[in-house]
């Protein structure tokens, strides 16, 4: 595997495209179903984001995310949120230690949960925003400060924050500007009949099936700067900007019914993970420049959490994604 990948080999979208396959056939032994999750995550992974994950408790979400560390071969760490935890329980702290033959006495800094390449940050809104914001900056700059030095991440650092939709009493709701740093969010639905049925069944058996690594530690980090350097035509790029431009009210290009429902649109890091996502889509399917197909794909994951709906929305009972798919009519006229 080439260290370092050019658009011209098409060997590494080969590459890329069999391992995909393989992570998929390893995740299968342990999840059942979740089909379209599982690819928005390992998308999210290959462009560098972070997923926020929102589903009601027992869909297998730590499952899901410990699952796919153990097939990529990548350190996996959870932090359970909770009220009373403190920043330095997610970034680490400082100790005193001591030198035993000279007796001498100094200050050490011991690692907290961040410091993985997989980190799972549950119910990530049942803490208090000073805690929530020690980890969403390790997750846009990739270090941490403490005590005065800055510590380096492990790359690939990937965070996937949950919450749980359902219980909202004593919670802290990430504000928007800080929803805005997570790529994608996900909501994770029940499973089919067909699909608990078989849960139950490999989960109250005596099988204990083994995951094998899909995708070495190296060879994520390749993907991840192919990725990066698939081109994409202008058409599929003014298009993504088109429509995120469109979810902005007061603007000349919004349709009347965002300036009706919509108090406050995407910016312009929607835009950047439309076509990032719609890069990566096209990789994992072998093809080495996206479509505009590619970038709709992304649309409802990547705005969900980035457009504010108004109370005329509310009043009329009009959701976000009733608005994006509205968006995606109104782009096909």
């Amino acid at each position: 595997m080439q260290p370092n990948p050019t658009i011209t080999d098409p060997a590494t979208l080969g590459a890329l495209h069999e391992a995909n396959k393989r992570l998929r056939a390893e995740i299968a032994k342990v999840i059942v179903g979740q089909d379209e999750i599982i690819n928005q995550v390992v998308v999210c992974l290959l462009a560098r984001g972070h997923v926020l994950l929102v589903g009601v408790p027992g869909l297998a979400k730590t499952l899901l995310i410990r699952t796919l560390s153990q097939a990529l071969d990548l350190k996996f760490s959870r932090i359970q949120f909770t009220p009373d935890l403190m920043p330095s329980d997610i970034t680490g702290t400082e100790i005193i230690e001591e030198d035993h033959q000279t007796g001498k006495r100094s200050f050490k800094f011991v690692h907290g949960p961040v410091f993985a390449n997989v980190v799972l940050a549950d119910e990530i809104n049942r803490t208090p925003p000073k805690t929530q914001a020690a980890l969403l900056e390790a997750m846009q700059e990739h270090h941490v400060t403490a005590a005065g030095q800055t510590f380096i991440l492990d790359e690939p650092f990937f965070v996937l924050a949950t919450q749980n939709p359902i219980e909202q009493e004593g919670t802290y709701p990430l504000p928007e500007a800080q929803l805005d740093r997570f790529m994608l969010n996900l909501w994770l639905d029940y499973p089919s009949f067909d699909q608990e049925v078989e849960v139950v069944r490999s989960t109250t058996s005596a099988r204990d099936a083994t995951v094998e690594i899909a995708m070495a530690h190296e060879e994520l980090l390749t993907y991840q700067a192919f990725v990066r350097q698939i081109p994409v035509a202008d058409n599929v790029i003014e298009y993504a900007v088109s429509l995120v431009s469109k979810t902005r009210p007061g603007r000349e290009a919004a349709p009347d019914f965002v300036n009706n429902y919509i108090s406050y649109g995407a910016g312009p890091r929607a835009s950047q993970y439309l076509i990032l996502g719609a890069k990566a889509l096209a990789a994992l399917d072998g093809r080495l420049t996206p479509l505009i197909d590619d970038v709709r794909a992304m649309t409802i994951p990547v705005l969900r959490h980035r457009i504010v709906p108004n109370f005329n929305a509310e009043a009329d009972d009009v959701n976000v994604v009733d608005l994006i798919n509205r968006l995606l009519e109104d782009g096909n006229q």
